[in-house]
C-alpha cells in the first residue's frame, strides 16, 4: 500500500486582478484534523471575504469534502478538489483565501483563479510517497559499521536513527515488499557480520526524488 500526500503545511500567495488568493495545504489523516487545519486558517484570516476549501482525509479517496464558502457554487470548492485528484493526494486539506480586490471574475476567472492557486501551492509543497514499511534494527560492531553504511546507501531504505553503546544499533524503514531480499543482501554483503531485528510495520513518508510531473 501506497499513497502520495503534503507532508508539511505550505503556504503561497498570488494577486489575481488586485484579488489576494493565499493557498495552505497541510497533511490530514481523518476529518477533525482537516477540519481543525481549516479553522487554523480561518482564525488567521478573520477578515479575508472567503476562506474556501478542499481535503481528502483517508487513504483511498473516500472521505472528500469542499466548501465555496459564499462563492458562486461549484467555481471554489469543487475546483479545488479536482486538483487534489488529478495530483492523485490523499490524507491532504486545501484552504484557499481570498480577499476581494473590487473587480469580479466570473464564474470561470474564479475557477481557474482557486484550481491555478491551488496548484501552484501544491506544486511548491514538499509531496511523500506513505509506504507500508517494517521496522528494521541493525546491529554491529565499529570495526563493521563503514561496510553497514556502504551496503544502505546502495539500497532502498531509510535510517531513522542511529545509535552508539559498546556496538552501533541502526534504525530502518524499508519498504514491507523489499524486506526479504533486503535481508539476504545485507546478510551476505555483511558475511552475516549483522544482527537483525524486525519490528512493527507503519507508514513511512518517502521523499520523491522529483516533482516533476505530479
Amino acid at each position: 500500500m501506497s499513497y502520495r500526500s503534503v507532508y508539511a503545511p505550505c503556504a503561497y500567495e498570488k494577486v489575481i486582478e488586485r484579488s489576494r488568493f493565499i493557498a495552505n495545504c497541510a497533511h490530514a489523516e481523518s476529518e477533525e484534523q482537516a477540519r481543525a487545519f481549516i479553522a487554523s486558517v480561518r482564525a488567521e484570516h478573520t477578515l479575508a471575504t472567503h476562506n474556501c476549501y478542499a481535503f481528502v482525509a483517508d487513504k483511498k479517496g473516500n472521505l472528500l469534502r469542499f466548501s465555496d464558502d459564499g462563492e458562486p457554487q461549484g467555481t471554489a470548492g469543487m475546483p479545488i478538489l479536482d486538483v487534489l485528484k488529478n495530483k492523485k493526494l490523499f490524507e491532504t486539506v486545501v484552504v484557499v483565501t481570498r480577499y476581494f480586490g473590487g473587480i469580479k471574475l466570473g464564474a470561470g476567472g474564479l475557477v481557474r483563479a482557486y484550481s491555478g492557486t491551488c496548484a501552484e501551492a501544491l506544486d511548491r509543497a514538499d509531496i511523500r510517497e506513505y509506504t507500508a514499511c517494517r521496522e528494521l534494527f541493525l546491529t554491529v560492531a565499529y570495526e563493521n559499521f563503514d561496510a553497514l553504511k556502504k551496503f544502505l546507501s546502495s539500497h532502498d531504505c531509510a535510517v531513522k536513527d542511529t545509535e552508539y553503546s559498546d556496538k552501533v544499533r541502526t534504525f530502518l524503514a524499508v519498504k514491507s515488499a523489499y524486506v526479504p531480499l533486503f535481508l539476504e543482501e545485507i546478510q551476505n554483503f555483511m558475511a552475516g557480520r549483522v544482527a537483525v531485528e524486525e519490528g512493527e510495520e507503519f507508514l513511512f513518508p518517502f521523499a520523491l526524488r522529483s516533482h516533476e510531473g505530479d
